[in-house]
């Protein structure tokens, strides 16, 4: 690639829980994603993800593949800037392509339409391709409930139906006719742990918004008379429904399994729909390496253990995104159900629970 092009930039959208990390990390490992920036918006006050890659002094890391991953701080123009500027000075490793993976709850508009108007970022940035992942098993009902997710899956020109392991082989999908009213001339992919091939993925050509729905045009157009017009484009990366709600747990003491695994059970139980996503990573009795534990309303993955751990805290840390759901609510039934591992007189509110 000639090194004076303008560098493509892919955004990575979908909801919640929809597997965008693991596509990211599937595509990491590809040979072809060599010299790749990526950059990460994160929802809430414990940058999780970042718990297990290897901190830096700045919000840029380099990751064990050699690419470059980096925050948002703030404002999408200033990183973006920042990051060629770093990587013009030998700051970091030379990259000839970028991915931008945005929070699940993100509204994508205002993503786009930096990268569209904004002259500084084209004359090193072109906007190559728009992503949306959907998981196969909560899609409808994400679609129903979430504004953000119907515009993920308009504004894409590639959606990836993730999870497909998990329904029923040679079933038709309802889910596929309901992206194509939202997106008809879209391209559907399905993925089973981010299996996708990188031809359907990058080099797609430039973004053109022309070719959306009106819709599409509406938003971008609604989202240029509303951004300020001093060139700044400061960006609202976390724009998101006020009764959705991000907040964090942490535990220096070591959690007992089955006490915890009362309390997912719980969780699902009582919080079902409302449990947008928790991701954690537990510091379990008895053992010398941590436990990662990873779930989206009633489905949870089955818990894996990493290798060591990311860093000198062994503490239990948890992040959830809710929806109508106070963190002390939560808070409640975690500090009760540890409290009562080898306890017989679990009270009876508790108990009806479970």
């Amino acid at each position: 690639m000639d090194k004076f092009a303008p560098k493509p930039v892919t955004v990575i959208t979908g909801f919640l829980g929809s597997g965008k990390t693991t596509l990211l990390s599937a595509l990491l490992k590809k040979k072809e994603m060599k010299n790749v920036a990526v950059i990460i918006n994160e929802f809430g006050e414990v940058g999780l993800d970042h718990a297990l890659v290897e901190h830096s002094d700045e919000n840029i890391v380099e990751l064990q593949n050699g690419c470059i991953c980096c925050t948002i701080q703030g404002d999408l123009q200033k990183t973006m800037l920042d990051l060629i500027d770093k990587m013009t000075k030998g700051k970091v490793p030379y990259f000839d392509k970028v991915i931008i993976e945005t929070t699940g709850l993100a509204d994508p508009v205002p993503i786009i339409h930096t990268l569209i108007s904004s002259m500084d970022l084209q004359r090193i940035y072109t906007l190559d391709g728009v992503i949306t992942v959907v998981d196969a098993i909560n899609g409808e009902k994400t679609l129903d409930l979430q504004p953000e997710a119907v515009k993920q899956a308009a504004l894409a020109e590639r959606i990836i139906i993730s999870k497909i392991d998990l329904v029923e082989k040679d079933k038709e999908l309802p889910l596929k006719t309901r992206l194509r009213t939202i997106n008809p001339s879209i391209k559907i992919i399905e993925s089973s742990f981010g299996d996708v091939s990188i031809s359907d993925l990058i080099d797609l050509g430039a973004y053109d918004p022309f070719n959306k729905s009106r819709d599409v045009r509406e938003w971008l157009e609604a989202e240029s008379m509303g951004s300020h017009h001093d060139h700044d484009h400061h960006v609202n990366v976390n724009r998101h429904d006020e009764n959705i709600e991000a907040f964090s747990m942490t535990s220096e003491k070591p959690v007992n399994m089955v006490a915890f695994g009362l309390f997912k059970d719980l969780l699902m139980a009582q919080m079902g729909p409302d449990l947008l996503r928790l991701k954690g990573i537990i510091n379990i009795e008895g053992k010398d390496r941590p436990a990662v534990i990873h779930g989206v309303q009633h489905i949870f993955h089955p818990v894996h253990w990493l290798e060591q751990w990311p860093d000198t805290e062994r503490q239990t840390k948890l992040v959830f995104i809710t929806r109508n759901v106070k963190k002390e609510q939560i808070e409640g039934f975690f500090n009760a159900l540890m409290g009562l591992v080898g306890d017989k007189s679990m009270p009876k509110e508790i108990n009806d629970l479970l």
